[in-house]
């Protein structure tokens, strides 16, 4: 709008004043992308002459339309002194340098450049649209432009939209003094995550600012990616687990390999592992390796297991002098972690908690066993404990053993106990007159032999015994002296023999072997007389009044058959048995019809029952002269019936007064009640009157 102004007040002036023709406006430098439409301005004042426009020299004509150049033309009002050179479209051909000359007037603008941008075409990615790239190992992608592009285009990375500024890249210039053709190479080692990412190469230029797009897709081929899980994540001793093998992998999956500690579990092969677990899993751990085409990959986990106590160390023996620290160590292993005390084997106290225990100016009395004890954590499982031994070197303690007494002129031995650590070098017996340690010197001998371990837990000691043979009685005045000594010191202790007499002993012996021969006598007698009490059980129930008192052998068959003993009349009180036939009794007849003297008779009685159970026999005369039949009384208390039992009178058979007269027994029809008074033995003689005849029976 300025320059019409300023030319019609160039005009005017030049109306009043002449002013020469010049230039207005001159065309300058100009770039133009290909296709599209390029202006140079020109503007003359005070000038009505030809104007026209010159390409590298050459002009175009003065014409408005510019015959012969179909994309050309010149705009703007003359009048004003505008002529304007259009181009369009712009081709490459048009690049040249423009010049807008006033002939007649004879000026000519400064030489304008007119430079034409290609933009790029899309560029090109090797192996595109689908590039396959194995994952972990490097590769490239390249990218091309195409065409004639100009200036030449930038090649740029995108992903996701996001430029890859810090990716490694190298872009080359593919001909000199070319331009257009350039690549640009992506270096890059894909993961698994890379699979079908999509990368785009942008070829950008000042012809293009937002320039053209190529997207390429990334198959990946990789090894398996391995997650590895464990169920229960926690479990006690002794529980079941699962472990879970998950993989992903291109291409897919081959096959599963487990390993415990380093160490292939035979027989797993799928993607699951079930297992016992112990305290091995806490250290070992479980690993599971998956395999395809083109890898291997592993995934490794500790399982968290609950266990009791385990021993790992053991405390050591120790062997200390007195008055030296002691030190016992010891380590045990647990899930949780278990609780370590210490204790003196015998007691309660605690000593000492934690691996270690210190001992500090031992002496004999702390010699022995100690405990190390693991106590189970939170687990509560299980527990433990071990132990080792504490030996104190100190001078030897000598103790007297029990000696048994010796006789005079006998055979005698003394003992002593040695406990020494380090053990003694020498036992020694020593008395008034000599001493010995080992072998034998005159009466006297030694014998030395391990002893069995004593309580305490000191080291085994030694018995030492003093054998005397045939002792005399300055033996038993003196002492002996049992010592030891060691490298620490000396100990001894001061002996005496007993002595014990011959006649305690020989008393002693007699009362024994007494008190046996009575035992014995008493053992004989009870088994005499259960012997004779089972032989009399089986006899008949008879009573036999043999035959006068001369010794003769003649005897009826009864007799015979009825005893085989003449100890007296014998009574069997089994009570059915003892009521006889006393007709067939009385009229009993000499079987030897007076051939042969017959001195006695056997008389079967009828016994009878008194009042209040008691048995008799039958009476004689009230005399009661010798050999007057016994009443036997076998039950005293009147109201109690005698029981059936075996009884025997006096000894010897029941006689008559006179040899060779018999009284028979009538049996009573009744009995009365006796009139007893006090102090009156039951059914004396007295109540009963004499038979009332006698039958005499005689052989000549």
């Amino acid at each position: 709008m300025l320059v019409p102004v300023f030319l019609v007040l160039l005009f005017c002036f030049q109306g009043h004043t002449g002013p020469a023709p010049h230039f207005v406006q001159q065309p300058e430098d100009l770039v133009v992308v290909l296709g599209e439409e390029a202006r140079l301005p020109c503007a003359l004042g005070a000038y009505r002459g030809l104007v026209q426009w010159t390409k590298d020299g050459l002009a175009l004509g003065g014409e408005r339309d510019l015959p012969g150049w179909s994309r050309y033309w010149i705009s703007g009002k003359t009048t004003m002194g505008q002529h304007d050179l259009h181009i369009r479209p712009v081709e490459l051909e048009d690049e040249a340098s423009y010049e807008c000359q006033a002939t007649q007037a004879g000026l000519r603008s400064r030489p304008a450049r007119l430079h034409i941008l290609v933009p790029p075409e899309a560029p090109q990615v090797l192996g595109g649209p689908f590039v396959s790239l194995v994952a972990g190992v490097p590769a490239n992608l390249t990218c091309r432009s195409r065409g004639n592009a100009r200036p030449t285009p930038e090649l740029l990375w995108f992903r996701d939209g996001i430029r890859l500024d810090g990716t490694p890249l190298h872009q080359t210039l593919l001909k000199e003094e070319t331009t257009g053709f350039v690549e640009s190479t992506l270096f890059l080692t894909p993961s698994s995550h890379d699979d079908g990412a999509t990368l785009i190469c942008r070829a950008r230029s000042q012809a293009l600012p937002t320039g053209r797009d190529t997207a390429v897709t990334l198959n990946l081929q990789y090894p398996p990616v391995v997650t590895l899980s464990v169920e229960p994540q926690t479990v006690q001793e002794g529980e079941k687990v699962a472990f879970l093998c998950q993989a992903t992998a291109q291409p897919p999956v081959t096959g599963y390999r487990w390993a415990k500690g380093g160490s292939p579990v035979l027989g797993a092969r799928g993607p699951r592992l079930e297992v016992v677990a112990d305290a091995s899993f806490l250290t070992e751990p479980v690993s599971c390796e998956v395999s395809n085409e083109v890898g291997n990959a592993n995934r490794s986990t500790v399982l968290e297991v609950l266990f009791g106590p385990i021993l790992q160390a053991k405390p050591e023996p120790m062997s200390v002098d007195v008055g030296e620290d002691a030190f016992f160590t010891c380590a045990w292993r647990g899930n949780p972690s278990p609780r370590i005390t210490w204790i003196h084997r015998g007691g309660t106290q605690v000593l000492s908690s934690g691996p270690t225990l210190r001992l500090r100016s031992v002496g004999p009395e702390d010699a022995g066993d100690y405990v190390c004890r693991a106590e189970p954590g939170r687990s509560g499982l299980g527990g433990g404990m071990a132990e080792a031994r504490l030996t104190v070197n100190a001078p030897p303690i000598v103790t007297a053993l029990h000696s048994a007494p010796a006789l005079l002129r006998g055979p005698a031995s003394l003992q002593c106990l040695v406990l020494a650590s380090p053990p003694p070098e020498a036992v020694v017996w020593s008395w008034d007159e000599g001493f010995l340690e080992t072998g034998s010197q005159g009466r006297f001998l030694v014998e030395t032999f391990p002893a069995p371990e004593v309580h305490g837990g000191q080291s085994p000691g030694l018995i030492s015994v003093l054998h005397i043979s045939g002792t005399q009685e300055s033996d038993f005045n003196r002492g002996f002296n049992c010592s030891a000594r060691n490298r620490l010191g000396e100990g001894g202790t001061r002996i005496l023999l007993g002595r014990r007499d011959l006649l305690p002993t020989m008393r002693i012996v007699a009362g024994i072997v007494a008190s046996v021969t009575t035992v014995l006598m008493v053992i004989i007698g009870v088994a005499l007389c259960c012997w004779r009490h089972t032989s009399f059980s089986k006899q008949k129930n008879l009573v036999r009044i043999p035959g006068s008192s001369d010794g003769s052998s003649s005897r009826g068959p009864e007799e015979e058959t009825g005893s085989s003993e003449d100890r007296g009349p014998m009574i069997h009180t089994n009570c059915s048995d003892l009521i006889l036939d006393e007709k067939g009794a009385l009229d009993t007849k000499d079987p030897t019809n007076g051939y042969y003297k017959v001195r006695g008779v056997s008389v079967s009685l009828s016994l009878g029952e008194a009042p209040g159970g008691g048995l008799f026999l039958p009476p004689s005369s009230p005399l009661g002269l010798p050999g007057t039949p016994t009443y036997y009384d076998f039950n005293p208390q009147l109201d109690v019936i005698p029981p059936c039992r075996l009884y025997r009178a006096r000894a010897g058979y029941l006689t008559t007064p006179h040899p060779r007269a018999f009284t028979s027994y009538i049996k009573p029809t009744a009995f009365g009640h006796p009139d007893l008074g006090p102090g009156t033995p039951p059914f004396s003689y007295a109540a009963f009157s004499a038979p009332s005849h006698q039958r005499l029976q005689t052989h000549v």
